[in-house]
């Protein structure tokens, strides 16, 4: 008898969240009320890792500079990369850039509508995959987001980490089994409205929540334990001393390798924190430098380590500057502070100007 109970119970799920969403989901985020599949892709790949508030501000100058997939395609990639510099994960950047490039060369530059050739492109998975088929064709595919994993989890009390391969197959099957036969758009934002707004990942609003009634966890009083942690492993604390090389307001800046972190992005050079400063410049740029006092270190955290930096000021005394040492450049610092820069960079050099 309660197994049927609560199966009539989840039979509206979706359409308990449909009605929600139309009348309290978000409506006016600026990626909204389009069918363009181009918009809506920039977007959802934006969104990876990333919260809305902050994606809102990129968002808005990313569109104005490649409005469309051929001006995105026809881009250099360092302009990609300066136009998505503090918004982390550059490899998204890198792979928006590669799949527009695509996408003008294999698909006579028309966003695919077919589902798996959507999922040939670079960076799109199958769920990224499901947002854009469901937004900007109306195909009736499933998301599962970060979001969706945690409604789903604690709705149906699905105990685990949803990063290993078990729970996450079986929260796939379960995704699927809950897509309706219509109102596919609204149905798909408002997993993502519940997600964000109200099942949140700390403090739940359960109490405004269009499907508590049938809530496996907020009947048990499980939503703090849901969903289940990840296994916590000790965070590696690495170092580095990153060069702040300067020849009066000029500071040299040097091209990190395309793959790895911040790939493709200019930074200030780095060393050992074993390394002398000034050798290295000589050695490496031949620059005599004359050292002055490190600037306070500063704490990154990236998803796999923390990064100590040690900023180290060098100021320039020989005044004939090598111009043809690979993958560097000198910048005023106001030009360079708006170059492709990773976050803790721009931090540095904006704090030469207080």
């Amino acid at each position: 008898m309660k197994n049927k109970q609560s199966m009539s119970n989840l039979a509206d799920f979706s359409s308990r969240l449909i009605a929600w969403q139309k009348i309290h989901g978000r409506h006016d985020l600026p990626w909204q009320n389009t069918q363009d599949p181009y918009a809506i892709w920039v977007s959802e790949i934006m969104l990876q890792q990333t919260q809305v508030t902050a994606v809102i501000g990129y968002y808005a100058k990313f569109m104005a500079r490649f409005p469309d997939i051929a001006s995105l395609a026809n881009a250099t990639q360092e302009e990609v990369l300066q136009h998505w510099s503090g918004l982390g994960y550059y490899s998204r950047a890198r792979n928006l850039h590669n799949a527009a490039q695509t996408i003008m060369d294999d698909h006579d530059g028309k966003f695919p509508q077919d589902f798996e050739k959507i999922q040939t492109l670079s960076g799109i998975g199958r769920s990224t995959a499901a947002a854009i088929a469901s937004f900007a064709f109306q195909q009736n595919q499933t998301i599962l987001d970060g979001n969706v994993k945690r409604v789903l989890a604690r709705h149906f009390v699905i105990e685990g980490w949803t990063g290993t391969p078990k729970i996450e197959k079986q929260l796939w099957a379960l995704a699927e089994s809950l897509v309706p036969k219509q109102d596919m758009v609204a149905y798909t934002q408002g997993l993502m409205d519940l997600g964000a707004t109200i099942c949140t990942r700390s403090k739940p609003k359960c109490e405004r929540c269009p499907i508590k009634a049938s809530c496996q966890a907020l009947a048990k009083n499980k939503t703090k334990e849901l969903p289940t942690s990840k296994p916590k492993k000790t965070i590696p604390q690495k170092q580095t001393t990153m060069l702040l090389i300067l020849d009066g307001n000029e500071v040299m800046l040097e091209k990190r390798p395309a793959n790895g972190i911040w790939g493709g992005l200019w930074s200030l050079p780095e060393i050992s924190m074993e390394e002398i400063a000034s050798e290295v410049a000589l050695g490496r740029f031949s620059l005599e430098v004359e050292s002055e006092e490190p600037l306070e270190s500063i704490q990154h955290v990236f998803t796999h380590f923390k990064l100590e930096i040690l900023p180290q000021p060098l100021s320039v005394t020989n005044r004939t500057r090598q111009t043809n040492i690979p993958n560097t450049i000198w910048l005023p610092i106001e030009e360079a502070i708006g170059a492709a820069l990773p976050t803790p960079v721009r931090n540095i050099l904006l704090h030469l100007k207080r």
